[in-house]
């Protein structure tokens, strides 16, 4: 019986998955039994903290955490997120009407575009960006702008080239960011916001990487600009900074109205977040500072390791003020970003990611995660050497 079925117009439009192919590059590879290096995918290698796993154990077995979740979350956990906001970024929260608690923060980045983009609606992407944002908006019906991130400018757009831009109904911002792992200034976020109020357009700032940062940097909130709020929705993740990117929580806040447009589009889409996973989200958000600066400078020492002997064989890569990225222009000899990945990859067991899969502008750079320890990237420093 020939397959009648076929996928939406929608379905057809979207490119494979970057990191879904990475995957099955690596699981090819490790079939073949090749000892392969994964700088790919940002996945953290060292386990989830053991207080936050308990805490999970104790709520599992309860059977008051066993039924649908409240859409909102808990009190609990909203009160929590507060807390933890206050203490980190000095901005004050309403529980009730700036937080949402998200079955992690890429659920609600997808979700949102569907609360506030119209069919036509111009979305200003940068380029390059983490590739989710784009099949997001295009399944909204928005119509993608990018606009480039270029070394020169610190990986930061150009505001005076935006504010010459018309009807802009959204832009997303990711600081610190994935791909390139720079980080915004204040002045940057100060300008930023003020043509967001001027011209009435949205900002959506993607956090997930809020607390890896190195030599005592600390990234902004954009929410720490006055007037934020009345224009800006902020996501945040507890997966980078507790090592619990397979627990699926986080969560979105800021301007009431986008709270409350995201939450709409979530009642009738899912039932909440499980709610012994909250439980662990709280516990995990109440982490003393110590075990996070532990994993900080675990992030600051193979971040030394690998750009150093980068340097060693003669690739020069800038050192990331945060993320857990390296990101770099492509070694001497290589045509593009593909090639240089897919060589890695068949010449020395080392998974890293292409920049064009980022975006048009990402083309000519690599990005390497540091989430292998450091013994594995001193040997994919040595196998680099052998290629370069």
């Amino acid at each position: 019986m020939p397959n009648t079925i076929k996928f939406s117009d929608r379905l057809k439009e979207l490119p494979p998955y970057l990191f879904v192919e990475i995957d099955q590059a690596k699981r090819k590879a490790k079939a073949e039994g090749r000892d392969i290096i994964d700088l790919g995918i940002g996945d953290p290698d060292s386990p989830t903290l053991p207080h936050i796993v308990e805490a999970m154990k104790t709520a599992v077995a309860d059977p008051a955490n066993q039924h649908y979740a409240l859409d909102a979350g808990m009190p609990e956990l909203r009160t929590a997120i507060a807390e933890w906001f206050q203490n980190r970024f000095s901005v004050a929260l309403d529980t009730d009407t700036e937080i949402y608690p998200l079955i992690g923060s890429k659920e609600g980045l997808a979700h949102l575009p569907l609360a506030i983009i119209n069919p036509k609606d111009k979305v200003l992407l940068t380029d390059p960006a983490y590739p989710a944002y784009r099949p997001t908006v295009t399944f909204a019906g928005g119509r993608i702008l990018n606009t480039p991130l270029k070394e020169g400018r610190g990986f930061l757009p150009n505001v005076d080239k935006i504010k010459e831009l018309k009807d802009i109904k959204v832009m997303y911002v990711n600081y610190p960011n994935n791909p390139t792992a720079a980080t915004a200034t204040k002045e940057f976020y100060t300008e930023l916001v003020a043509v967001a109020r001027e011209k009435g357009m949205i900002l959506v700032s993607d956090m997930a990487y809020s607390e890896i940062y190195y030599d005592g940097e600390k990234p902004l909130s954009i929410l720490e600009i006055e007037g934020a709020k009345d224009v800006a929705i902020e996501f945040h993740s507890l997966s980078k900074t507790y090592n619990m990117t397979g627990w699926r929580i986080g969560w979105a806040c800021g301007n009431p109205t986008l709270i409350a447009a995201l939450a709409k589009i979530k009642s009738n889409f899912d039932s909440g977040i499980f709610q012994a996973v909250q439980v662990a989200g709280i516990a995990a958000l109440k982490t003393d500072e110590v075990e996070i600066d532990d994993l900080r400078y675990m992030y600051e020492e193979r971040r030394d390791c690998l750009i150093n002997g980068l340097r060693g064989i003669g690739w020069k890569i800038p050192s990331p003020k945060a993320a857990f990225y390296a990101w770099g222009k492509i070694p001497k000899g290589f045509k593009d970003s593909m090639e240089t990945s897919q060589a890695f990859l068949e010449k020395a067991d080392i998974i890293a990611t292409p920049g064009v899969g980022f975006g048009p502008a990402g083309e000519g750079y690599i990005r390497m995660a540091l989430t292998v320890s450091k013994d594995r990237i001193t040997e994919a420093v040595e196998r680099l050497g052998k290629i370069l």
